[in-house]
């Protein structure tokens, strides 16, 4: 599991800032136990939910160009653009599909690649921060980067509201996967 998690949860969190280009703050959190406010809106995920986010992400790498060219912040045709196409797959608007995005992805990087056990991702990050220390065999470049990422991860990591979200990722881990390569 050795930086496959950290891999797996910077991928995640490119995610959800690829997506928060509309909803800035999204990425910006306290790692508390309670974290009030810390910008995620931590929501308990449903079964449509989680298949609509797997359903959307044709349409979204569609508009990922247009996304990265927005700069600051979309335009109201872009707004209006993802707002179809979260609508398009069940989604109220594209706010809910961020937070969809989100919930799912603090489920994902918490999960073993291997074994698909769920550890707390904050948890995980601590440790993985430590055995990246301690470990000989990194060059300095490397490790230095790895720290400064795992450091970040470590600060704005939240603990997991809805331990229900676990079993229902889990039980589309493959899809998701899938559809995020």
């Amino acid at each position: 599991m050795r930086y496959v998690l950290h891999a797996f949860g910077v991928c995640a969190l490119s995610l959800i800032a690829g997506l928060s280009v509309a909803a800035p703050g999204v990425l910006a959190q306290e790692t508390t136990q309670e974290a009030p406010d810390d910008g995620l809106n931590q929501i308990k995920l449903t079964e449509a939910q989680v298949k609509g986010f797997i359903a959307v992400q044709p349409d979204l790498v569609d508009v990922l160009p247009k996304l990265q060219k927005s700069g600051d912040g979309p335009d109201p045709a872009l707004e209006a653009e993802l707002d179809g196409i979260a609508q398009k797959h069940g989604f109220a608007s594209f706010f809910e599909l961020d937070d969809v995005a989100a919930n799912i992805s603090i489920v994902m990087a918490g999960l073993d690649a291997e074994t698909g056990e769920f550890t707390e991702p904050l948890e995980a990050f601590t440790k993985e921060l430590a055995d990246v220390k301690a470990d000989t065999s990194i060059s300095e470049a490397d490790k230095k980067q790895l720290i400064e990422e795992l450091t970040e991860a470590v600060k704005t990591t939240p603990m997991l509201k809805y331990r229900e979200n676990v079993d229902l990722v889990k039980a589309h881990r493959d899809e998701l996967v899938k559809a995020l390569e």
